[in-house]
């Protein structure tokens, strides 16, 4: 069967072909919610080769790769510079299966819009592919549009990005982005760096090198605070972020205010039971284990912050994707109509999508008046109860059977229990309001349908 759809952006159509062709376009418009997952892009989208991988977003041994490789052989014959391109699929037993041929094209709509166009051919019911689409130009419009925004008069200029982290779930996003946005990024990354777009970074005692040419440094990594609450895995995390942290806040302070470094966080830092208080920048750390970790994680910061740099701290909320992270296991839950409320869902969640997370590392990284301490969260909390109830009503499930509040302890262990998964936390974020940050999805709803293939394909955006 054949599938033609359309949507016209507020982009040029110049635009528009540009950001396709850009480094990191591949991954962006790639949906979470799909198991094809995205290993390479397409070189030239003339008659490049683009190749994806079925994976799960489960974690652990669950998120592993189950399949062969999906390749794609742009054709040359069918491509036209600025205004179309075709991929097939060349890899068996995909190609047998469908015979998949996809056709590509961007013309210019009226008052200096693009019309984007897709055509393909496969034998793939319409129904599975409309969801794909309309996540492809949702996201490709607010990107060019977040772009465009943080730009500036003058277009910007071009930046040299390092990055730690870079192939985590908002590592992996951020850098995409970066790179449809024109900056260069380049990869630190602890085993052999690879190419000129890696270094090779040794957390223990990193080059003095390291940051040259460096404009700002986006610092991602650390061991996962996921997990039961020993005393060993609590040492893990602390381990894996006061020490590096200040390492680099020390190289940060060398480079005498040619680089800044903005520097991942957690809202773990205002405590794990905080009841229905607002908590803005301005509100103090909180008890407990993972408070404390968080307090001497940001602490680790001051070499670069007592120099001439610019330093932005990211207290990061639940981030929301299709991706990985704690979406995909919930909704895999929701889907058998076994979903429900935590212990008395009273508890609030103080959550962000992951592509409102990505935008505000870009304004961290491109504004030069974006400073201090950030809340990344969305501007809507939620308590437990209200983000199961909309889960399940994007996915069409019940969710009435409630889990009780000791189960996360089988687990995580009593201490993670309370620090994470029955975390308290209303948080909100003042610094992004007084800017005027806009957010993507400043509700719940939209955010979860665009991560979990809820969303019905637009005719303009």
């Amino acid at each position: 069967m054949s599938i033609d759809l359309s949507c016209t952006i507020r982009a040029g159509a110049d635009e528009a072909w540009d950001y396709l062709a850009s480094p990191g376009a591949f991954v962006r418009i790639s949906p979470p919610f799909m198991p094809l997952r995205p290993v390479s892009q397409a070189d030239s989208l003339r008659d490049g080769v683009a190749v994806l991988e079925p994976r799960s977003a489960l974690p652990g041994p669950l998120g592993t790769r189950f399949g062969p490789r999906w390749v794609a052989q742009h054709d040359p014959a069918g491509y036209v510079e600025g205004e179309r391109f075709v991929d097939r699929c060349v890899s068996q037993p995909y190609a047998g299966l469908t015979g998949w041929v996809h056709e590509h094209t961007v013309t210019a709509g009226p008052d200096g819009t693009a019309v984007l166009g897709d055509r393909v051919r496969a034998r793939v019911p319409g129904p599975l592919l409309s969801p794909v689409f309309a996540y492809r130009y949702r996201q490709m419009a607010h990107d060019l549009d977040r772009i465009r925004r943080l730009a500036g008069p003058d277009g910007g200029r071009a930046l040299t990005v390092a990055v730690t982290g870079a192939s985590g779930l908002v590592g992996t996003a951020l850098c995409a982005l970066l790179g449809v946005a024109g900056h260069r990024v380049i990869r630190l990354v602890r085993g052999a760096a690879g190419g000129v777009d890696e270094r090779r970074w040794d957390t223990a005692d990193p080059d003095r090198t390291l940051l040259d040419g460096v404009d700002v440094l986006v610092h991602l990594a650390g061991a996962s605070i996921a997990g039961r609450f020993t005393d060993h895995h609590l040492a893990t995390v602390r381990d894996s972020r006061i020490g590096p942290t200040r390492r680099l806040a020390e190289l940060v302070a060398a480079r005498d205010g040619a680089t800044a470094m903005v520097s991942s966080s957690a809202i773990g830092y205002y405590g794990a039971d905080c009841g229905d208080r607002l908590l803005t920048e301005e509100a103090g750390p909180g008890p407990g284990p993972l408070a404390e970790i968080v307090a001497e994680w940001e602490a680790a910061c001051e070499p670069a912050r007592s120099s001439r740099a610019r330093v932005v701290t990211m207290r990061t909320g639940l981030v929301l994707s299709g991706a990985g992270g704690m979406l995909p296991p919930l909704a895999a839950i929701t889907r058998t109509g076994l979903g429900g409320r935590l212990g008395s869902g009273r508890q609030w969640m103080s959550w962000i999508a992951l592509d409102d997370l990505t935008d505000i590392y870009l304004r961290a990284v491109v504004d030069p008046s974006l400073t201090g301490t950030v809340n990344a969260v969305a501007p809507e909390p939620v308590t437990n109860a209200r983000f199961t109830r909309v889960l399940g009503s994007v996915l069409h499930r019940p969710t009435v059977v409630p889990v009780p509040g000791f189960a996360p302890g089988l687990v995580l262990g009593s201490r993670g229990a309370d620090e994470l998964a029955l975390a308290d936390q209303r948080v909100d974020p003042a610094v992004l309001r007084a800017v005027d940050h806009p957010f993507r999805y400043p509700g719940l709803r939209a955010a979860l349908a665009h991560e979990l293939g809820g969303e019905k394909v637009p005719a303009a955006l």
